[in-house]
């Protein structure tokens, strides 16, 4: 089945840690309550309860997958939800052992036997979870949801196929692969970024597109101004010392801002240096993750894991390259990375429970590259070369997180990510793309060949790697 991906369906506003274990299922109980709907059972419900298996059972505690599903039974929206509240609204339910269903039926719920963590895999997908409601007289209805990353969240039957190629059909420039994109550019003489926004506008109106990109851009600079002005330790257990900001502080002196725009216009005026480059960078995609791991607001891009990659990219775009950049800029930016990003689901994956962090932190570098690249005046092919190159060099990489915690080494991970991200448009602009060896299909295939092979422990299960040579109690 072909699939009709848009920018908004790469880059999601949502709450960490996880997009595959956190946002995706949130996603599939707000799903599940919408089946109750329409099933018209709702009010007959007496109890729920909902089974986690394979990777989202493994990792679920450090990931909140318990808390997310709470949260989504509960008629939460994570794109809205003010982050405050969610540690409240978590404690009520544990104390009262009672869930408000949807927001408007209260039914008993022990969320320690409610929630099951099963280490058995379902064989369609490593993140799967089934919703089981009990009516009063006695009969079942059930539900099995895959959180296939990126907080996707699918079906096995997928009944949403016949929507999605209706929606695909309305594109003009409907794409499946990265040669037909760059055909695309060829035939019409246009930009990647002017491709995509043809295949936006077709689906809604020009300002919501603007308006939508926007959000998302705000979100992703608030995120990173946070995580800048917030110190102290993450939760979980493994102690980690936030750092983005001492290496801010350090970074920025005694600048005078009062918000993350003007922040944004203090950092212009900083010493601009090798070592300062790098240590900005690093900086932003920390501060993004360090906000991911206290399950605060981040743009999922394309997954929260490696939500800092595409944010501290632009953000040294803007900061470091161009002074003069805008909004058209910060648009132009966001289109090429969501079109690459989707390119990769469609040809591999974004899940790093079935392809490890390659299927993350590889594809969010290559989606910060591809777009660099497109603003720093690459041509379309330079631009292909750019995110081929990225994930070139991140094949193989695993997911290993230290506790099940998106922590250690996700978030240095996002650092290593966006430098690479630099570098490999820097390496594209330089290079004639005639002379391109590897082509970024082919890459995407390798990538989700590599994925297939990797041994599970080191797919987001927590049972190798750094993982087990690390214990919580070394932390």
């Amino acid at each position: 089945m072909e699939e009709c991906i848009s920018v908004f369906d790469m880059l999601k506003i949502g709450v960490g840690p996880s997009s595959s274990h956190t946002l995706g299922p949130w996603r599939a109980a707000e799903r599940f309550l919408e089946e109750l709907k329409e099933e018209a059972i709702l009010d007959d419900i007496t109890r729920v309860k909902v089974d986690l298996y394979g990777s989202l059972s493994l990792t679920g505690k450090g990931h909140a997958t318990d808390l997310a599903v709470m949260l989504g039974l509960s008629g939460q929206d994570p794109e809205y939800i003010p982050v405050e509240d969610i540690a409240g609204i978590i404690k009520k339910i544990e104390t009262t052992n009672e869930i408000i269903l949807g927001n408007q039926k209260m039914i008993p719920f022990f969320f320690l036997q409610d929630i099951v963590f099963n280490k058995d895999f379902l064989p369609f997908h490593a993140n799967g979870l089934k919703f089981t409601a009990y009516k009063s007289d006695d009969s079942e209805y059930e539900s099995t949801f895959y959180s296939i990353g990126g907080g996707f969240v699918v079906k096995e039957e997928r009944t949403n196929a016949k929507a999605k190629e209706v929606i695909k059909c309305a594109f003009p420039y409907p794409v499946q692969n990265a040669a037909e994109l760059l055909n695309y550019t060829v035939t019409e003489n246009k930009s990647i970024s002017e491709i995509v926004y043809e295949n936006e506008i077709s689906m809604r109106p020009e300002a919501e597109v603007h308006s939508e990109l926007m959000r998302i851009w705000n979100t992703m600079l608030e995120c990173m101004y946070i995580g800048c002005h917030s110190e102290g330790i993450l939760p979980g257990g493994l102690h980690v010392r936030r750092r983005a900001f001492d290496m801010h502080q350090n970074l920025i002196g005694l600048s005078n801002y009062t918000d993350p725009q003007s922040w944004l216009e203090e950092i212009r005026k900083t010493e601009v240096k090798f070592r300062q480059i790098l240590k900005w960078v690093s900086c932003f995609a920390l501060a993004v993750n360090e906000v991911n791991a206290s399950l605060g607001r981040v743009v999922t891009a394309p997954t929260n894991g490696s939500s800092g990659v595409i944010p501290a990219v632009l953000m040294y775009y803007m900061v470091i390259e161009n002074h003069n950049a805008g909004e058209k800029e910060i648009k132009q930016f966001l289109m090429v990375a969501g079109e690459i990003g989707s390119i990769f689901k469609k040809g591999s994956t974004i899940s790093a429970a079935m392809g490890g962090c390659q299927a993350e932190i590889g594809v969010s570098s290559s989606m910060a590259a591809a777009a660099l690249c497109e603003l720093m005046g690459g041509t379309p092919a330079q631009v292909l070369m750019a995110a081929e190159i990225a994930m070139e060099h991140h094949l193989g990489l695993t997911c290993d997180p230290i506790g099940g915690l998106v922590q250690i080494p996700c978030i240095e991970r996002n650092t290593m990510g966006a430098i690479k991200a630099i570098n490999a448009a820097e390496l594209a602009l330089e290079t004639d793309s005639k002379n391109a060896k590897v082509p970024l299909d082919k890459v995407i295939n390798t990538m989700w060949e590599t994925a297939k092979d990797m041994n599970s422990k080191y797919k987001e299960t927590s049972e190798g790697g750094l993982a087990i040579a690390v214990n919580m109690a070394d932390c």
